[in-house]
């Protein structure tokens, strides 16, 4: 008994290793494919980098596209002045960065979901019944306004942002008034994500939360370009100031890719993956835009509606932020992708940009 369980260990781990062994990982840098951005990409090329009227601010500007399939880069191109080692502002990409982030100080035993976020961060003990995981769905309950352009007197990200919140943006959004009750309605919020960043500084020893983003997430998968700003009192501006070029970017892809693994360490639970992954459903379906999971886009149909990219696999998910940033994933096709932009219109839809690249790759397939 005991010679055959210790052939079948035997086995296992060399199957393992086998596989491992077979994978395609950037180190320290990534592998180009031997005909990456051929012309078979010319579709993606024009649609994704085409000409715009720049003295309007109108159209379709892509400042960087890449594309990795299986471990490797096979399309690649940057609009000028962006270049490969050009950190690019991510926006609201970094909600779902710090999501991946916490995702490894739950792996630390840290938190669980169903906390208080009181617990955690003291100025939500107005809001006792808000959870962590409420605000990982967005949905505290919190009265807010995202809007940017089109209601900047009224935007509770504007002011949080820039004006009478910019000092201490947690705080500000701890002192809203509640408007729902806690998880019961999706809520788009990035005081929610700014929550969740200063809730992870007392979840840390003293003196590691500011190091903590590297220690735990960037430095093990080779990230060297990010740069994270904090507001003044202190705590990273989840919601949206963090920079990375799209080669690093594009590392975190492939983490989540592979259920939270890097090589042969799981840096990331998987069932935090999981959680990522999981519709949360109690939300409105906009045209043109994916689904909430954990602090992810999905690309899931809500109760009664309809896949929001419909001619791109179901298991798709994606960080996405302000005028154009994206960071796809698509499991079923073992592809991620980056894209880096400064939209000012409603041109631009994903599934037009994902349908394509999916044709490009299929018809390199041998």
């Amino acid at each position: 008994m005991y010679k055959t369980l210790l052939a079948v260990t035997l086995s296992l781990f060399l199957t393992s290793h086998r596989a491992f062994a077979q994978e395609v990982w950037p180190s320290p840098d990534w592998s180009v494919a031997d005909d990456s951005s051929s012309t078979r990409w010319r579709d993606v090329q024009a649609y994704a980098f085409a000409a715009r009227d720049d003295s309007h601010r109108e159209g379709v500007r892509t400042d960087a596209l890449v594309v990795v399939k299986k471990g490797r880069i096979v399309y690649e191109h940057y609009g000028a002045p962006t270049t490969a080692n050009t950190p690019h502002l991510t926006w609201s990409i970094s909600k779902s960065v710090l999501a991946t982030v916490l995702g490894v100080a739950y792996g630390e035993g840290r938190f669980r979901l169903n906390d208080p976020v009181a617990r955690f961060y003291p100025p939500m003990q107005a809001h006792p019944h808000v959870r962590l995981e409420d605000l990982l769905h967005w949905a505290s309950g919190l009265n807010w306004q995202e809007n940017y352009e089109y209601a900047p007197l009224h935007s509770s990200v504007v002011a949080m942002l820039y004006t009478r919140g910019r000092s201490d943006m947690a705080a500000f959004t701890a002192a809203r008034p509640a408007a729902q009750t806690p998880g019961q309605r999706f809520l788009y919020s990035s005081g929610d994500s700014n929550l969740l960043a200063a809730a992870l500084r007392t979840m840390l020893p003293p003196g590691h939360y500011a190091s903590y983003p590297w220690e735990a997430l960037f430095t093990p998968l080779g990230i060297e370009s990010a740069v994270w700003e904090k507001d003044p009192s202190g705590t990273f501006v989840g919601s949206s100031y963090l920079y990375m070029n799209a080669r690093d970017l594009a590392r975190i892809g492939l983490l989540m890719l592979q259920n939270g693994r890097w090589q042969a360490r799981q840096v990331v639970p998987q069932e935090w993956v999981a959680f990522n992954r999981k519709l949360f459903d109690k939300a409105v379906a906009e045209p043109g835009e994916a689904n909430p999971g954990g602090h992810w886009w999905l690309n899931q149909p809500l109760p009664g509606g309809a896949r929001p990219w419909p001619d791109v696999p179901a298991d798709t998910f994606a960080a996405l932020g302000h005028w154009g940033q994206a960071l796809y994933v698509l499991p079923q096709e073992q592809i991620v992708v980056v894209r880096y932009a400064d939209d000012r219109d409603g041109r631009f839809q994903h599934n037009e940009l994902l349908k394509r690249v999916l044709a490009a790759q299929a018809e390199g397939q041998p």
